[in-house]
Formats: structure tokens, sequence, C-alpha cells
């Protein structure tokens, strides 16, 4: 086992090709995922937010070889996923799990709850018939379900129900890593609580490591120990969540920021409204891809894409020439506008066991 992050990515693409024409040429490419290098700690919880469209879903499938990337490296526990086939491929699979954003679509709707939970065990061929029925009961009592929940339909459930089946399922092969795609985005403000803090109970539990992707910036501050920004398919912007969220350095997570509704009537903040639309992946800008856009940007940025490179100590990076100075703020006073106002989920509890 590797001594380094439990995952690695380094250098990693998705470009999918573009048909056009009578004939069905190859018109073009879309950049969907364009060179991102992470590296996630064992334990930690690793934050993606961004636009639509930005990649982070991409990404996430990417890594677990849902979807074959393009280029790139994905190394966990130092070994190489990419490469890896067989019974190998198979042996990474149960350390890596997922979970979808759509907690119905996912489940199969001609299968039992207990079925569904159960399926992992038959594919990799694990434990007889009794150990796994009693398996399944255990994950269903982990996930705050009972127990003659395991005889009904994927239908018979509400949306927060049907995503817990989800985490039991992911849960049955004992992965290390799972990655949430926005898990709690179809859910009630309510239920999104309900599950982030199963979530955060379940990391408690077991050692869990998430890569949890979401565009609500409010959810990921919670529940992440670093963030990592996207735009047009590049991480932007990786930090500390606390850190992040008060002293932004690139211009487009400060922008990002000034957008989040503020919880208090009269509250005021300057909203920073960018000009024009997000470029298109197919044909992103040259040099920095956000320079179209940002208020920032000189000749330099036209011409050369900058590197994700440390901007406040080693913990703290931005893809940007010219990143914002962090400002401290003044003793005695309020910390920055987009720390200040930024909402968390309702109702959220970090207790152990606390899931209503």
């Amino acid at each position: 086992m590797s001594d380094g992050p439990l995952l690695r990515v380094e250098g990693l693409k998705k470009h999918f090709p573009v048909s056009g024409g009578p004939f069905g040429r190859n018109a073009g490419t879309v950049k969907a995922v364009d060179g991102v290098d992470l590296a996630v700690g064992k334990g930690e919880t690793v934050g993606l937010v961004g636009e639509s469209g930005c990649g982070k879903t991409t990404l996430g499938r990417c890594i677990l070889r849902l979807q074959e990337p393009s280029a790139g490296c994905v190394l966990f526990e130092g070994e190489d996923v990419l490469k890896a086939d067989g019974g190998a491929l198979r042996r990474l699979r149960r350390k890596m799990q997922i979970v979808f954003q759509d907690p119905y679509s996912s489940l199969n709707p001609r299968k039992r709850v207990g079925s569904i939970i159960a399926e992992g065990y038959r594919v990799h061929g694990l434990y007889g018939q009794a150990e796994r029925e009693e398996r399944v009961r255990a994950l269903i009592d982990v996930v705050g379900l009972r127990p003659e929940h395991a005889d009904r339909y994927p239908h018979e459930f509400s949306g927060g129900q049907r995503q817990r089946i989800s985490l039991a399922r992911a849960l049955a092969l004992e992965p290390q890593l799972i990655v949430a795609d926005e898990p709690v985005s179809a859910l009630d403000v309510s239920i999104q609580a309900q599950i982030l803090n199963l979530l955060v109970s379940l990391q408690r539990r077991f050692g869990l490591t998430y890569l949890f992707i979401s565009h609500d910036l409010g959810v990921v501050r919670h529940i992440s120990d670093r963030v990592g920004v996207m735009y047009l398919g590049r991480i932007v912007e990786l930090a500390p969540a606390a850190e992040l969220y008060a002293r932004p350095r690139h211009p487009y997570t400060e922008a990002l920021l000034s957008a989040v509704p503020r919880p208090r009537p009269g509250a005021k903040a300057q909203r920073i409204v960018l000009p024009g639309d997000v470029p298109s992946s197919s044909n992103p800008p040259s040099g920095c891809t956000f320079h179209p856009r940002c208020p920032r940007r000189q000749e330099l940025c036209t011409r050369v894409a900058p590197p994700l490179a440390a901007v406040a100590g080693i913990a703290h990076q931005a893809a940007c020439h010219f990143p914002i100075e962090a400002v401290p703020p003044a003793r005695g006073t309020a910390p920055p506008a987009a720390a200040r106002h930024m909402p968390a989920p309702a109702a959220l509890s970090t207790k152990e066991g606390v899931w209503e």
C-alpha cells in the first residue's frame, strides 16, 4: 500500500468527439475534462463545485472508469486504475463506489431492495445466501431503514429513503472511496440535512473517503475538508474549505460566492456579475479559459494558460496569473461577505448516529 494519498489524479482528460454533416464526420471535440490534477487523502472529504457542464460529474465517472478517460493517470493506493483489467480492475472496484444524483433512476425498479443491496455480493461471488441476507439486514439498519423495507420495491419509497438505499448498496462491498455525485440535489432541504448527517456518520464509523460533487456551495462548505472549483473542465482553485470561502483567490470563485443568496433579510453584499456566457467546451478560449469574462484579465491571460499553483501557502492553489490578494480582516471586524453570509443547510448535526 502506498504511503501517499489514497487517490491521485494526474493530467486527466476526457474529450468527446462531435459528429456532424450528412456523413457523420468528426466536427470537433468537446473537452469535458481537460487536464485535472487532484489528490485525496484517506478519510478526507474533497468537494467539487462549479456551474453545470463544467465537468464535475465526468471527472468522477472517469476516476471510477465508468467512462474511459482520453488521457492521464488515476492512482488508487499507488495502483494505476486505468491500466488495470480483469481481476485487478474488479478488485479495485470493490474499493471504489458511487452514489448517483437521481436516487430513483439509479435503482432497478424490477428488483426488491434486498436484492439491489446484495447485487455486489453476487457479482463478486462473496458469502453464502444466509450471510448475504444477514449483511443486507445490517446495512439497512445502518442507513436508518427498517428490516421490512428489504422486501419492497424502489417506487414504494420517498426520495430520501431511496438515497439511503443507494448508500447501503455503495457500502455493501466495504469501499474506501465513495464518489457522491450530487447526492442531495434532488431532495428537499430538510431531507438534504438527513442525508448529509448520514454521510458524516458513515464516514466516522467506517473511515470513508468522499469525493463530493455538488453545485450547492452551502452544502459543500458544510461537509468538505477541502474544496475544488471547476471551470470549463479544469480545477481553477483548490483550498481548505474555510480558507476558500473566507478569502477566494480566483476571480471565478469570488463571483460564485457573491451569487450565493443571503439568509437574512436586508443582508447586503456586492454581487459580481460576469459578462457574457460560459464559452463552449468544444472551442475553449486560448490561454486562461476564464479570461473573456474575467475583470482582472491582462494581455498575458489571453496567451498563456496559468497552472494550478500555490498562492497562499502550499494548501491554497489557484490557476490565475493575477490572483486576488488575500487581505485578512482587521481585528474586531466581521469576516468577508462571502463567508459571513454563507448559508448552511438547516437542521444539520454531526453527532454520531443523528440522522433526523
